[in-house]
């Protein structure tokens, strides 16, 4: 599923195309798309109608269109979504699942899932830690590309908890915008086994870890984050290309890029952990 960084690419595009524009139609062509919305398509069509779009937002992996009246349309992009922003009139994509028409008559939003596993759906915005969120996403920590992210008391948090460093890593209530992905390529970098308990961690292993998250999805922001198929593009449907920097994601058997030491792929959590057996050695089991 996408990251911060390829979320950010998507809300950086949004941010130039659509916000500033003013909602005339919306049209729902699956009505899966907004299952989240629980009050029904002729809800979510009729209140953005003459609805004016102020800003595009994004915290961690989380992504919104900032509406005026305090209101919001979040995006969750699951395995597949796609926010185009393409020319009126221009064919309809596949898996268009809902089109957003514009009172300028210029480039439509349309967002495009073929798994269906995304969707929008209309949120109040609430404040939480001085900013506007949206009220289903309030709880969600801030981002270590945040202004306001407090690096000092993330790695206070992160000591505190009882669980393996990558779980912690993806606990989106205390550093959000980190995935498998880039969890494991920070952990590469920080040079720790993806299991080792958090309470053990020093201090400054955890200010590296985070450093090291900070500084993977910075790289993968640049490259236009990372696609590993068609189906994660930005507005425009272009592919990042990151994939090419990956040091250990996705890498199994391949040689580590700092030792030579052939990467190793672990279970974790119906998903996978990839890590160099030698700079990163597993942690010894407690006595």
């Amino acid at each position: 599923m996408p990251e911060l960084p390829e979320v950010e690419v998507v809300r950086a595009g949004l941010q130039a195309h659509v916000a500033g524009r003013v909602i005339t139609r919306v049209e729902v062509l699956h009505p899966r798309a907004i299952r989240r919305h629980t009050l029904g398509p002729e809800d979510f069509t009729g209140r953005l109608a003459g609805a004016r779009v102020e800003a595009a937002r994004r915290r961690g992996k989380y992504l919104w269109l900032e509406l005026s009246d305090k209101e919001a349309i979040l995006a969750h992009l699951g395995m597949s979504g796609q926010m185009r922003v393409q020319p009126e009139g221009a064919p309809d994509e596949k898996h268009l699942r809902v089109r957003v028409r514009f009172e300028d008559g210029g480039p439509e939003l349309r967002f495009v899932d073929q798994r269906t596993f995304g969707g929008l759906a209309m949120a109040d915005l609430v404040e939480s830690d001085g900013t506007l969120l949206p009220s289903t996403i309030a709880h969600i920590g801030r981002d270590p590309m945040d202004p306001a992210f407090d690096p000092a008391r993330a790695v206070r948090v992160l000591r505190s908890r009882r669980t393996e460093v990558k779980r912690a890593l993806l606990d989106q209530t205390l550093v959000s915008g980190v995935g498998n992905i880039y969890a494991d390529e920070a952990l590469w970098r920080a040079k720790l086994h993806w299991s080792r308990p958090t309470e053990k961690l020093t201090n400054a292993q955890g200010t590296t870890l985070l450093e090291a998250a900070t500084e993977v999805m910075n790289e993968a922001l640049q490259a236009g984050g990372t696609s590993f198929d068609a189906l994660y593009v930005n507005v425009n449907g272009q592919s990042g290309y990151f994939d090419r920097s990956l040091n250990v994601y996705g890498q199994g058997d391949r040689p580590c890029g700092r030792c030579g030491t052939a990467i190793r792929r672990e279970p974790f959590m119906n998903r996978s952990s990839y890590f160099c057996p030698r700079c990163q050695p597993r942690p010894r089991a407690p006595r």
